[in-house]
């Protein structure tokens, strides 16, 4: 009876120990300088034990010779005590250390998304306003001379935008969409150019699911008959062909290119760098897109990873 009633007064006192131990470095971590007072802490909460050891077991009146034995025994269970406190200590500020570190690398990890989120975003949005001008002054040059073909413009210009509308809140669409969108960019731009604007896409039919950013193209497509059809007067044709190697989507544009006419113009920059840049934000790369420029043919060649 007189071992049990030590021990589970002991248990009780180191219990209390550990408890205030614990629930004290949950809300305070302390530096690697501060240590010592992480020493001096448990060395105060073993002694706090032995106090209430050495004032509450005679209590129970247990006979001189238990009374003996606990006196004797004081400095054992102090350093006993103390050892234990002491990997109570050590395993709850590794644990909670490793908890503040699991946040705080969530909230990196939360804070770079959202601010990559905003960039992807604003890097969207320059591209509406960018195509929208160049609509609504070629609706507005046809409105004299070719109503009919305004009319008809107008009406692909507002199904464009509600299909860009329905695209916000997607970061990766197939293929397929992709192209059935960009083909409402193209019809209004052929009202644009006429007869002088052709296009040409083949696609895979294994590569029609596949998946991209949304819109990436029609920026592409966009620098591809800037660049073919300002600086001439004849037929240009735009080819765009994609297919699947391995786990990737690669998708190449061509169009006509002279470089001793076409030269760099004034706009809002989005083009092909905000290509380049949207691609490094989704898929954390910089080899997604390459161009060249060979036999008066420039090719621009975007390669999307299939996750």
């Amino acid at each position: 009876m007189t071992a049990v009633t030590d021990s589970l007064m002991s248990a009780v006192l180191l219990s209390g120990a550990c408890w205030l131990i614990n629930n004290n470095l949950r809300y305070y971590q302390p530096d690697k300088e501060s240590y010592i007072y992480l020493l001096i802490w448990c060395a105060a909460l073993a002694a706090a034990c032995i106090a209430g050891c050495r004032y509450i077991l005679p209590l129970f009146n247990m006979g001189q010779v238990y009374f003996n034995f606990l006196q004797q025994s004081l400095v054992i269970r102090f350093f006993t005590l103390f050892l234990a406190i002491g990997w109570m200590a050590m395993i709850s500020a590794l644990w909670y250390s490793q908890l503040d570190h699991k946040k705080t690398v969530e909230r990196k990890t939360e804070a770079e998304k959202l601010a990559r989120d905003a960039e992807l975003y604003n890097l969207r949005q320059q591209l509406q306003p960018h195509f929208l001008f160049n609509s609504l002054n070629s609706i507005n040059a046809l409105i004299g001379f070719k109503p009919e073909l305004a009319r008809k413009m107008i009406h692909q210009l507002s199904d464009f935008l509600r299909g860009t509308l329905k695209k916000d809140d997607q970061l990766l669409v197939p293929l397929n969409d992709e192209l059935t969108h960009l083909n409402l960019y193209l019809e209004i731009e052929k009202v644009r150019f006429g007869h002088r604007l052709q296009t040409e896409i083949s696609c895979d039919e294994k590569c029609g699911e596949a998946t991209l950013p949304s819109m990436l193209l029609q920026p592409l497509v966009e620098n591809a008959i800037k660049f073919g059809l300002y600086d001439t007067t004849g037929e240009v044709t735009v080819s765009i062909r994609a297919e699947t190697e391995e786990q990737y989507l690669i998708i190449m544009i061509q169009n006509p290119y002279d470089p001793k006419t076409s030269r760099p113009r004034k706009g809002t920059g989005f083009g092909l760098s905000g290509v380049q840049r949207r691609l490094y934000l989704i898929f954390a790369r910089n080899d997604l897109m390459e161009t060249h420029a060979n036999d008066n043919i420039f090719t621009t060649i975007i390669k999307i990873p299939q996750l």
